[in-house]
């Protein structure tokens, strides 16, 4: 890997922890205001719409200028929902605005790399970028967690600035501060990003022929036999991941009598499991390989069931472990366990799986689109599951049927995916144009 794909890492590092923890402010804000326990997963709803509204329009953006400065412009928008977010407007709206930036940056982000790296090193820096992600995820969910606890938060609210009055006066109002200084940390980094040389045609800007360009790489992607394979995973495995987010504070909150704090510390431990999978699947599994990772997918979902069935009064209380403030309970090690098994074999599979979709949608069109193509589906997915999980808990349908639920329709779906490409394979082999070159 060369200086440019680390320049890349780092930007992405700090954008993504800036929003891991902006969303444990942002539940903290909801918390505040007393709002309704259905709202707090549609934040993550409202921050995804971007992705599927703009989609048609982000890929071309991206595609426009060199994605170093794309990154810039649209880092800067998420800075802007912070800004939103920390003088008054509704804590889902200004979530909106970060997730405007957000879509608009991912395309970028993915596609600098076909235009930087040959196939071959794609499932590698999918590796890292995704481990690095998680980590950043980590340690943007304990960041939040720990910024809104009251030690950290009274320490903060503290300081005060001579002859101004900031109107920062809650732990989620300094937790929203402090984050928006990381983002300006990823700006600048942007800034660093160098030119990859890579251009496109000169990109539309009427809206109906975009939307009409982004149609045809929608249809072109999944009829594609490697690429409606690749692209229904990643579709399945974001919209489960981002609903488990949701899922396991709950599940805390009920089976391990944790909370709002605690539970954001506990989602970092399947993210640890998910940066193993990852890093794993980048030494072990090479592209021409990744379509073996599939029966993975099934086992995530078996083992998601089981998260159902254990809750913290099953072994007793004892510490095992006290270091300082940093405790470890005899009780809560099978929920550690589960959470970063989950994680690891998601990490797993996912990795492979999304290097082949950016190969394949590199190959059949520019970077920015198919990133825009994959973003498209996979955030309809993140809508579609978080939908329904804010509707059960708003029925308050109990969260041991709701992850007993979830994980018998991951593994459902991913068996009717393994068998899809088996029938693909039956038809005509495709393997083969695994790493070819753009043509």
């Amino acid at each position: 890997m060369n200086r440019s794909f680390y320049t890349i890492m780092a930007a992405q590092f700090f954008s993504s922890l800036a929003d891991n923890a902006l969303l444990i402010a942002a539940i903290a804000l909801l918390v505040q205001l007393q709002a309704p326990a259905w709202m707090t997963p549609l934040l993550k709803l409202f921050f995804v719409l971007s992705y599927v509204l703009l989609a048609a329009f982000v890929g071309a953006f991206a595609d426009s200028r060199p994605k170093g400065n794309v990154m810039f412009i649209t880092n800067s928008i998420k800075f802007v929902g912070c800004i939103f977010m920390l003088f008054g407007a509704h804590p889902l709206l200004s979530y909106a605005i970060v997730g405007l930036g957000a879509a608009a940056y991912s395309p970028a982000k993915y596609g600098i790399l076909t235009e930087l790296l040959p196939p071959e090193k794609l499932v590698a820096a999918n590796g890292w970028i995704e481990g690095l992600t998680v980590s950043s995820i980590i340690l943007g969910t304990v960041l939040g967690g720990i910024l809104i606890s009251s030690d950290v938060s009274s320490s903060l609210l503290s300081y005060d600035m001579p002859a101004l009055e900031t109107g920062i006066d809650t732990p989620a109002e300094s937790a929203i501060l402090i984050t928006m200084f990381i983002y300006m940390v990823a700006a600048l980094i942007n800034l660093r990003i160098p030119d990859t040389g890579a251009r496109y045609l000169a990109q539309k800007t009427n809206p109906i022929e975009l939307i009409k360009d982004f149609a045809h790489c929608f249809v072109t992607l999944w009829n594609d036999r490697l690429g409606q394979i690749s692209l229904a995973v990643t579709t399945l495995f974001w919209g489960a991941g981002a609903t488990l987010q949701f899922i396991v504070i709950k599940w805390a909150e009920v089976s391990l009598h944790m909370n709002l704090s605690q539970g954001a510390i506990l989602q970092a431990i399947s993210a640890v499991g998910v940066a193993g999978g990852a890093v794993w699947a980048a030494w072990r599994v090479p592209l021409r390989k990744s379509l073996t990772v599939l029966p993975y997918g099934i086992a995530m979902g078996v083992v998601v069931c089981t998260l159902a069935l254990y809750n913290s009064d099953m072994l007793p209380d004892t510490v095992l472990l006290n270091f300082y403030s940093l405790k470890l309970h005899l009780n809560l090690l099978p929920a550690y366990f589960l959470l970063m098994l989950v994680g690891w074999l998601a990490g797993y599979f996912v990795v492979p799986m999304n290097a082949l979709l950016q190969h394949r949608g590199h190959v059949l069109m520019s970077a920015g689109h198919s990133i825009a193509v994959q973003n498209f589906n996979e955030n309809i997915s993140v809508l579609f599951m978080l939908a329904t999980y804010a509707l059960l808990i708003w029925f308050d349908f109990p969260v041991k049927y709701v992850i007993i639920g979830f994980g018998v329709v991951v593994s459902l779906i991913m068996y009717m995916v393994m068998r899809r490409h088996a029938a693909n394979q039956a038809e005509y082999d495709s393997l083969h144009l695994i790493g070819e070159h753009k043509h």
